[in-house]
């Protein structure tokens, strides 16, 4: 029996804002302890009893996420089975079935553990308990979905109906049926009842027989997806399926396209859907009050990260990034400061969020994408200053780094190193320059910048001339296949 976890990244997590934006999401961010949700998702099954049976994950995610995956790798020192990426979303359940495909194509037949790159679990043990008992259920060609159980009257969350217990198979039931979120009276009841759990989004099942149900339920989606995938080629350790055949699958949801149907062969025995009980501090830390939740408090109930003083002020969550925070006489209140935005909200109204992308977005501005600091494949970058005719950046580029061979027509360019080691090719020369060393680019010049140390190298760039957009740049090589809007 082999155990494939298989991570699926494709959301934005707006209801995070300005934290979480759609160029660096949640799911990259470290916002409970020091790693972030998809490294402590990569990790939650690191004690499993047997480690002969756990594979390499395979992760599916957003095309324009993938080196951010792939760094959060690097900075484990893990590896991937595959990154594979969709160039288009179409919800979990074509992203389920390109991972199936793909666990195939391995020569076995693996029971796949589907987990959601945000989710926080904060007892492994317990999860990696209820995980080998879902396991064994899989092996017996079982869909076995994980069920939490609910500490509130939740209206953000699905549930799950539980119908009768197994016959010896520990705490699993079978499924009566999906119910969409409640209002709050009708949560009280499900909690009541005492039969009813959260939807968790967690799944396991073997890769053939997700592909065998989806032939059955959704065959289109399952056409458009083998498709897609025989015709798709690797690039380096990303998958590219198909982008006009992937493009053409219908979206769709698991529970969607194959467990609402499972679910409703009510008090069938032959029916595969299961569901095991889950109490391992889950949360999908999906808006600024689920994160309260599950972060320390002082005595006072306040929750905070940074250079935070909180002055008579009680229950609140208050995170500072970029400068100090102050809060006095306040309560219940989510305040989030970051270099380029604040956010204050009462905590009870913590989903509507959305108000401000949906403005940010209507408003044709870029906060709701890009943080201050812009991650590329081979660093990062911040911007300083900038004026008319001229631009202040901090660059850093990693260890290994390399920025593509490129030409600007509109601007010039002066790097100056702060630290580290840089080696930089100007036309035809090529030259290795230190800390408080510099060096000029003239406009049109062709050029690069590459780190060959072990440490960051941190440049100071100024830009100078008649336009200075991101999208003036003429690429000759990139080391990670990048187009020029890239």
């Amino acid at each position: 029996m082999k155990l494939l976890p298989v991570i699926l990244s494709g959301g934005s997590g707006s209801r995070l804002w300005p934290l979480s934006r759609e160029a660096y999401p949640k799911q990259f961010l470290p916002l409970v302890g020091e790693q972030s949700l998809l490294q402590s998702t990569v990790r939650r099954l690191d004690g499993i009893s047997d480690s002969d049976v756990l594979m390499k994950p395979l992760i599916v995610c957003n095309e324009a996420h993938r080196f951010l995956v792939a760094e959060q790798f690097r900075l484990m020192q893990r590896d991937a089975m595959a990154i594979m990426l969709e160039p288009v979303g179409r919800n979990t359940a074509p992203a389920l079935t390109l991972a199936a495909l793909m666990a195939l194509e391995s020569g076995e037949d693996p029971i796949m553990i589907v987990m959601p790159a945000d989710h926080l679990i904060t007892d492994e043990s317990v999860f990696q308990k209820v995980v080998s008992e879902g396991a064994s259920l899989a092996d017996r060609q079982k869909v076995v979905t994980f069920g939490i159980v609910p500490t509130g009257p939740e209206t953000g969350y699905g549930y799950i109906r539980k119908g009768a217990a197994l016959d010896g198979e520990g705490d699993a039931y079978r499924i009566e049926a999906f119910v969409e979120k409640p209002e709050i009276a009708t949560a009280r009841e499900y909690l009541e009842s005492g039969s009813y759990l959260w939807n968790s989004g967690l799944f396991m099942l073997k890769a053939s027989l997700w592909l065998e149900l989806l032939r059955t339920y959704r065959a289109d989606i399952a056409a458009a997806c083998h498709d897609a995938f025989s015709k798709g080629a690797w690039d380096g350790s990303f998958f590219r399926p198909d982008n006009g055949l992937f493009s053409a699958s219908p979206s769709d949801s698991i529970d969607y396209a194959v467990m609402e149907k499972l679910s409703s062969a009510t008090g069938e025995k032959s029916s595969p859907a299961v569901v095991l009980p889950l109490d391992a501090g889950w949360s999908d830390v999906g808006a600024w009050s689920a994160l309260w939740d599950v972060s320390e408090h002082d005595t006072a109930g306040n929750a905070s990260e940074g250079d935070v003083f909180a002055h008579d002020a009680r229950d609140n969550l208050l995170i500072a990034k970029h400068r100090m925070l102050a809060a006095v006489g306040v309560s219940n209140l989510i305040v989030v400061e970051t270099p380029d935005a604040v956010l204050v909200l009462d905590k009870d109204k913590a989903q509507d969020v959305k108000a401000v992308t949906r403005y940010l977005k209507e408003a044709s501005r870029d906060e709701h994408v890009f943080h201050k600091r812009v991650h590329r494949p081979w660093g990062s970058y911040e911007p300083i200053d900038q004026g008319k005719r001229f631009q202040v950046k901090r660059l850093t580029v990693n260890p290994g780094g390399c920025l593509s061979l490129q030409m600007h027509h509109h601007r010039a360019e002066h790097w100056v190193v702060v630290s580290g080691t840089a080696k930089v090719t100007r036309g035809e020369e090529t030259l290795l320059l230190t800390e408080n060393q510099s060096t000029y680019i003239p406009l049109g010049t062709l050029h690069r910048l590459e780190n060959p140390g072990q440490i960051p190298l941190e440049i100071i760039e100024v830009q100078s001339g008649s336009y200075l957009g991101e999208d003036d740049i003429q690429r000759f090589e990139d080391i990670y296949n990048r187009s020029s809007s890239d």
